[in-house]
């Protein structure tokens, strides 16, 4: 019998979850964490999911981090560097993981130092 080659063929460890994590729902934090235009997110499939992500998608992008450049109903499009190309992934937020960018993190220790300056 010919060997199927499905869309999560290969993936045993990549799409498992791990023992206590097991089941649904996923964290409700995850699901209605506020992302905006302009976030960077890590694309982190949950396998308990099937809806919101394509699996060679899930599988080709794992981990890979992109930019939130808009929103379509529940999903969000992201922006992903692929080689030399840009491309644009449609996921729901599931799947998504917030980062917190180097920038992010000065522009935030700005902020606090000149609070701290009016202040004084």
């Amino acid at each position: 019998m010919k060997h199927s080659r499905g869309p999560r063929a290969g993936t045993r460890q990549l799409l498992s979850k791990g023992v206590r994590e097991r089941g649904w729902p996923p964290p409700i934090s995850r699901v209605t964490y506020p992302y905006q235009i302009g976030d960077y997110v890590a694309i982190v499939p949950d396998p308990s999911h099937h809806k919101g992500i394509s699996w060679p998608v899930a599988r080709k992008f794992y981990g890979k981090t992109g930019k939130i450049i808009d929103k379509v109903g529940r999903a969000y499009v992201v922006l992903i560097r692929d080689g030399g190309k840009y491309k644009k992934i449609f996921v729901t937020p599931e799947h998504l993981k917030p980062v917190k960018t180097a920038y992010q993190e000065t522009l935030k220790a700005q902020q606090q130092a000149s609070e701290k300056s009016k202040s004084a």
